[in-house]
């Protein structure tokens, strides 16, 4: 059987301790040592950067996962903003009014923007069922949970339709219009998202069909992201997708490992949207109970 490489220097290196009774043999041992010690730093530092450069993608359509860590960034600032009015540091409805109301709708369309961006990119050239599957349950569970632990914390604002919902319903709807041409989608993001400015029912004002989003009344939630307008910002995506595929500007590239690292956060964004308001919630708590 043959022997690996540190295997073999290591039985040198018995075969070398044996020449150390030798009065000459001491320093030449000494000298192999030292060499053989080197030879296997710099085998340790070659596997430690095979490993660090096995970790990222030999190409990424870096400018996706940079726009989803924005999307990130832009969310966990929006709900510190949020938490301040819950914990009484700003008035109550600073966050739900003007800037912060535009802002909070920004962030919701970007993240439903992508994920149809992301549709398009994943299944646009035939449908790779287990991999939707899988993601989607991801996504549908992950909804789910949040609906529980906001009946429990907030029953009275409880989530029974928020982003990620917007994003599981959505992304099944997508998938009827992947062979749509651009101007078509373009057409149909047109509709959802004017619609409800323009037409809106008290039939619809009913708690089984508040997820459509044409109740003249909007629901308590403290996230609420309906079909109408939200699926015509997916459709968007998908729109925006398409035509810029067609250019050849979303072709995967080499990513620098610094850049790699700094999206992190975009490629990890459901993990930290279940996380984040737990751990801001937690800190402002922690705050109140140290500084009350």
């Amino acid at each position: 059987m043959a022997k690996g490489p540190l295997a073999a220097a290591s039985a040198q290196l018995c075969a070398q301790a044996r020449e150390w009774q030798a009065p000459r043999g001491k320093l030449r041992f000494l000298h192999r040592l030292l060499r053989e010690a080197r030879l296997w730093l710099g085998e340790g530092k070659l596997r430690r950067q095979q490993m660090a450069e096995a970790e990222a993608p030999r190409g990424r359509i870096i400018g996706l996962d940079v726009a989803r860590a924005l999307a990130v960034v832009g969310m966990v600032i929006y709900h510190f903003t949020f938490d301040l009015g819950l914990f009484g540091f700003t008035p109550p409805n600073y966050a739900v009014t003007g800037f912060w109301a535009m802002f909070a709708r920004a962030v919701a369309g970007s993240f439903l923007l992508l994920a149809g961006a992301g549709l398009v990119l994943a299944h646009g050239r035939g449908i790779v069922w287990p991999r939707f599957w899988r993601r989607f349950g991801i996504i549908a569970g992950a909804a789910l949970l949040v609906t529980l632990a906001t009946r429990f914390v907030m029953p009275e604002q409880f989530v029974f339709y928020g982003i990620l919902h917007s994003i599981a319903v959505s992304s099944l709807l997508g998938l009827a219009m992947l062979r749509l041409p651009f101007a078509a989608l373009l057409g149909l993001a047109a509709v959802f998202l004017a619609l409800p400015q323009m037409f809106r029912h008290a039939a619809f004002d009913t708690p089984m069909l508040w997820w459509l989003g044409l109740s003249p009344s909007t629901p308590a939630s403290m996230d609420f992201e309906p079909l109408f307008p939200w699926f015509g910002a997916f459709l968007l995506g998908m729109a925006l997708a398409k035509i810029l595929a067609k250019q050849g500007l979303l072709v995967p590239h080499p990513v620098p490992r610094w850049l790699w690292r700094a999206t992190w956060i975009g490629r990890h964004s459901l993990v930290i949207y279940l996380l984040h308001q737990p751990v801001l919630m937690g800190l402002f708590i922690a705050y109140i109970r140290l500084n009350g």
